[in-house]
């Protein structure tokens, strides 16, 4: 009787348990460190670099010769500097893309640079990525295709996933703290991988890489595909997603390339390259969306940027710096307000202004000494404690009554609004509806005049 009523116990609080995950809540998800950590970066790029490269092909069949991979000018020293000139603050390599040639020189195969005439079959382009991204300061990750259309083993799936995993662990054992591993899932359609495994395998050597994965790998990623490569996010972008009743907190990466289409360099590359102005709406609908810009990057047959993309590159980060720098920043140079609302107006992204406690609607005024005209306004939300913004506006005192200028739901790590330029000497962000306690870490005004 007593085990019955112990089984009986048990079976009941198993029950209460099932019953709370079933009610969980968008508002009560929260992100890790390590996610609050990546989503900050906000912008990265990755390098499509190999044999693809040297045969003007985007899809590599794994028949190529290791002997085509013959740079004779590699400087991923260049690559960095270039991403780095356009704001991005991480890199991740394509170390294995789909035709299975590895940019390292892997023990489980000969399918790589070792069997390459560059440097002799002595290079690693991984170690010299990697070395190259430190040293400008920047996070490293890596991209390791799970679909090898090379490998023998690929057609025996336990044979393959001690494959993968044994090249897994060279990586992820070798090249010091990886921000970001890339699970790309294309050309796998009817192969089973023992992913569970695999992140077993990951974790144990490198516990805070964010794994970059779409839904179908939902329970193995930390980030999730935009589900396209034009680099919008479309509608309201929320950090938690529902996959078959389970909430997690899988905020979204944007990829797309630096040229149209093109995520390998190609000879006609001089006639793809987007213009700044397609890259900086990119960046306002991709990181000022509230999600991660993950640009690609493709050397050409020298193993360096084309003049071209360099150039880009550059170009693009000066056009951020000016329509976004702290200096255009009209709030934080104009405004006089109280010392609660300074924490979201100071730069200062460590501190943030805080609706009152257990609030669900609040205001967040700033104040001007003289009239100011804008037509962009910044706003970022502290997201440590989840995504709490449901509803709000920005709202302008104009001829004596607050008038909305923008109006929309997700806040997120970051929203940008556009809207007819204004000229106020009072601005607001009404938090018309929150699902827990609002905090703002940064609202922020410019004068784009576009």
């Amino acid at each position: 009787m007593l085990i019955r009523r112990a089984l009986l116990a048990a079976a009941l609080a198993l029950s209460l348990f099932a019953g709370d995950a079933a009610a969980q809540n968008f508002a009560d998800v929260k992100p890790s460190p390590q996610q609050t950590h990546w989503q900050d970066l906000e912008f990265g790029v990755i390098v499509h670099f190999g044999t693809n490269t040297f045969l003007d092909r985007e899809w590599g069949d794994g028949t190529a010769s290791p002997k085509v991979f013959n740079p004779d000018h590699v400087d991923p020293g260049q690559w960095a500097r270039a991403a780095k000139s356009a704001g991005a603050n991480y890199l991740v390599l394509v170390a294995k893309h789909h035709d299975g040639f590895a940019l390292w020189p892997t023990e489980q195969s000969d399918y790589s640079v070792k069997a390459s005439p560059w440097l002799g079959g002595n290079g690693n382009l991984v170690k010299m990525t990697e070395e190259a991204v430190r040293k400008e300061g920047m996070d490293f990750g890596i991209y390791l295709s799970p679909w090898d259309r090379h490998e023998p083993k690929y057609k025996d799936s336990a044979a393959y996933d001690k494959f993968y995993m044994a090249q897994m662990d060279e990586l992820v054992q070798g090249y010091g703290p990886l921000v970001e591993w890339w699970l790309d899932g294309a050309g796998s359609a009817g192969h089973v991988y023992d992913f569970k495994k695999y992140m077993e395998e990951l974790r144990t050597y490198q516990s805070n890489t964010m794994v970059f994965a779409d839904v179908a790998l939902f329970a193995y990623g930390d980030i999730r595909w935009v589900g396209q490569e034009d680099g919008h996010i479309r509608g309201e972008n929320w950090n938690v997603i529902d996959r078959h009743a389970e909430l997690r907190w899988r905020p979204v990466e944007v990829d797309t390339p630096l040229h149209k289409l093109q995520w390998f360099w190609h000879p006609d590359s001089d006639k793809t390259l987007k213009s700044v102005d397609e890259l900086m709406d990119i960046w306002e609908n991709s990181v000022g969306r509230g999600g991660q810009l993950m640009l690609g990057l493709a050397p050409n047959r020298h193993g360096l940027l084309p003049d071209a993309d360099v150039k880009r590159l550059k170009e693009f980060g000066d056009a951020l710096q000016a329509r976004y720098g702290a200096d255009k920043n009209l709030a934080r140079k104009h405004a006089f307000t109280d010392a609660n609302a300074t924490a979201a107006l100071d730069g200062d992204r460590d501190t943030f202004w805080s609706a009152p406690e257990g609030s669900r609607h609040a205001m967040l005024e700033v104040d001007f000494s003289q009239p100011i005209t804008f037509d962009h306004a910044l706003t970022m939300e502290w997201l440590n404690d989840g995504q709490c913004v449901q509803k709000y506006a920005i709202e302008a005192w104009t001829n004596g009554a607050w008038t909305p200028v923008a109006k929309a739901e997700a806040l997120g790590h970051m929203k940008i609004d556009r809207f007819a330029a204004v000229t106020a000497s009072k601005v607001r962000l009404n938090i018309l509806s929150s699902a827990c306690t609002a905090r703002i870490r940064e609202l922020q005004l410019f004068d784009v005049g576009r």
